[in-house]
């Protein structure tokens, strides 16, 4: 029988042969798309001559690759094409088996939906959405399905896969010596579509985004604020094509993520869709709602306490950002068992809560969120290898378990030396410090040779003055171009004088940047933030700000329940208890596995990349780049000072 059926293969093969076709075998690690790389032809060829490795594709798997790129036989296509939805109201005893026999799709197909089924039971009452389907078969003969293309001005890869309907990766796939910037006149190739067919790009009218790896619906909705229904409506192939690495997406003109002269790679991880783990979460939340203070039979004293009392404010809008975090978690299937506990802000409290509470088996501890009863609460647990996250201060020590979601003050000083050093040639450096900071005036000469180094004067007593004399500023230290200041101090008063004076100095063609190291309480409150905004005032953070002109689902959802916008504490917790979800989600294990340096997530305001300490746990490392501009603090693009 092997002979026969060898003798079958060899005669077929010589037919296929002499009709221009070759034959190919399977090795470990090859894909249809890298074999069609190989070949220079396109997936779909192989596919029409090959139908059955859609589905039985593997190692040692023979399959017939065309010499040419032009396609002689008859290629039958079936596809489903989803063409509406049904709504439809759970009733009793009906199961998600019962509705696929009845609407004839599959419960996978319900479920991709309707998402909060992953993590839910099916329930009498609920409104569920139903795929239609529309089966298409066609047949077609394709001939010449590549032709040649010449590059137009200003067309990159990015515009050019938006013509042809095909996704960045397709491109490059077709055109292995592809060069990373194109110039007009090259020749590329290019799917054979009628010019009718081809996309126009109109970047007056609309925004363009190019879809990044691992993401999805949910992950752009946040990013960008529009639903997967207004990004088909914008982009109908989604429908039956899905989202794609490299694709590129038409947006509203009035979003603007990047733009389309803008889209680059991003070294970010989406988690979205990597989820792996949909077990549930055992998270447990230690806030200071100082129950012990308030008096439930008086309403009109309780709200004044929780409007007077920072701490409680603060505890009360971090639990809101958890809670929306939770449900958004829901949404994509991850279901959470939540136990919240009021530490008082008391460390004898603390001593009460690791008596009556066990942590072992729990995926992780949030807070508590006082400095003083993280560092009681930490101590006491070290040994039981939960996850104890610091979510609003830095721990006096980070034992093993320990990660601290605010960067330390050296991150944040090395990544705005590393920003200036990257942005500032042919600018002129200035340092200006108070007599405590001579150490990291020196620091900052190393790392800017030709800086000029200026110092608080002395008082009378021969003790720092903390003030600088307005002529040492004006004699030629300043020069028409761009002239970055470095402010190093604590001191309000000296902050303040320096900055004023700066603020008159940085006229007509003398542009002043305001920078420094240590962004610390010396640049609030006291200084004049007009003068900030006008001397573009540079530093690091562990957080931004999120835009307000640019849609966000997260910020729609909190307006729309209490009116007002969100703020930081709200976004801090939602950002941190949807990473530890997403991050427990993506792994099989713990958190601790899910936390490599390799893994850096963003959300709201806040991003995360965790390095581990040699011998303790660890500290977020990924910082933020903000400047005053007009008022607000924006996040600054690493381009920016190059412009």
């Amino acid at each position: 029988m092997k002979n026969f059926l060898a003798i079958v293969f060899i005669v077929f093969s010589i037919g296929i042969n002499a009709q221009n076709y070759r034959t190919h075998k399977v090795k470990s690690g090859e894909t249809i798309e890298s074999i069609a790389k190989q070949y220079l032809v396109t997936p779909f060829d192989i596919f029409a001559l090959n139908p059955d490795a859609k589905t039985s594709f593997g190692v040692n798997t023979t399959l017939i690759i065309p010499k040419s790129r032009v396609k002689h036989t008859v290629a039958p296509s079936v596809t489903k094409e989803v063409i509406d939805y049904k709504s439809h109201k759970v009733k009793r005893k009906e199961t998600l088996f019962s509705l696929s026999q009845k609407y004839r799709v599959s419960i996978d197909e319900i479920k991709k939906e309707n998402p909060r089924l992953y993590s839910e039971n099916l329930k009498k009452g609920d409104r569920i959405r139903i795929p239609r389907f529309k089966t298409i078969v066609s047949k077609q003969t394709l001939s010449n399905t590549i032709k040649m293309y010449a590059v137009r001005p200003k067309e990159g890869k990015w515009r050019i896969a938006y013509k042809f309907g095909i996704t960045v990766p397709e491109l490059e796939a077709l055109n292995p010596n592809l060069k990373e910037v194109l110039q007009p006149g090259d020749l590329v190739n290019v799917p054979n579509i009628a010019g009718n067919e081809e996309k126009k790009v109109d970047e007056t009218t609309f925004n363009y985004y190019q879809v990044e790896k691992s993401e999805g619906f949910l992950a752009l909705e946040r990013k960008l604020g529009l639903s997967q229904n207004e990004l088909e409506a914008l982009n109908p192939e989604l429908k039956t094509t899905r989202l794609k690495l490299g694709m590129v997406l038409k947006l509203p003109s009035e979003i603007n993520h990047g733009g389309a002269s803008e889209l680059e790679a991003t070294d970010k991880t989406e988690l979205y869709s990597k989820i792996i783990n949909r077990s549930t979460k055992r998270i447990g939340l230690l806030l200071p709602f100082r129950l012990n203070r308030i008096d439930l039979d008086s309403i009109q004293e309780t709200k004044e306490l929780m409007r007077k009392d920072r701490v409680i404010a603060t505890a009360l809008d971090f639990h809101t950002g958890v809670l929306m975090a939770l449900d958004s978690a829901k949404q994509i299937g991850i279901s959470t068992q939540l136990k919240v506990v009021d530490t008082e802000g008391r460390n004898s409290e603390i001593a009460k809560i690791v008596r009556e509470n066990n942590f072992s088996d729990y995926d992780a501890v949030i807070g508590p969120m006082l400095t003083q009863t993280f560092n009681r609460f930490s101590e006491a647990t070290k040994n039981n290898n939960v996850p104890l996250i610091a979510p609003l201060s830095k721990p006096a020590k980070v034992y093993d378990n320990v990660f601290q979601t605010i960067p330390n003050k050296e991150v944040m000083s090395k990544k705005i030396i590393s920003y200036f050093e990257a942005n500032s040639e042919d600018a002129n450096i200035v340092i200006i410090a108070d007599r405590s900071h001579k150490i990291i005036s020196n620091s900052l000469k190393r790392s800017f040779p030709k800086a000029r180094q200026f110092y608080s004067e002395l008082n009378k007593d021969g003790k720092d003055g903390y003030f600088i004399f307005p002529t040492t500023l004006q004699e030629g230290v300043f020069v028409p171009g761009k002239n970055i200041v470095f402010l190093e101090t604590e001191s309000k008063a000296f902050t303040s004088s320096v900055i004023s004076l700066l603020n008159g100095l940085s006229v007509e063609d003398i542009e002043i940047v305001l920078t420094t190291t240590d962004k610390n309480r010396a640049f609030e409150n006291d200084v004049d933030h007009n003068h900030l905004s006008h001397l573009k005032f540079h530093f690091a953070s562990p957080n931004k700000s999120y835009d307000s002109d640019v849609p966000n689902g997260f910020v729609k959802q909190y307006k729309r329940k209490y009116g007002v916008s969100p703020n930081k504490y709200v976004t801090r917790g939602f950002d941190i208890t949807l990473d530890i979800l997403l991050r427990l989600a993506s792994s099989d294990g713990s958190l601790y596995d899910a936390s490599g340096d390799e893994i850096e997530t963003e959300y709201i305001e806040n991003k995360f990349r965790y390095s581990k300490n040699l011998f303790g746990g660890y500290v977020n490392e990924a910082v933020y780049i903000v400047k005053y501009d007009n008022l607000k603090i924006v996040n600054v693009s690493q381009s920016s000072m190059r412009q």
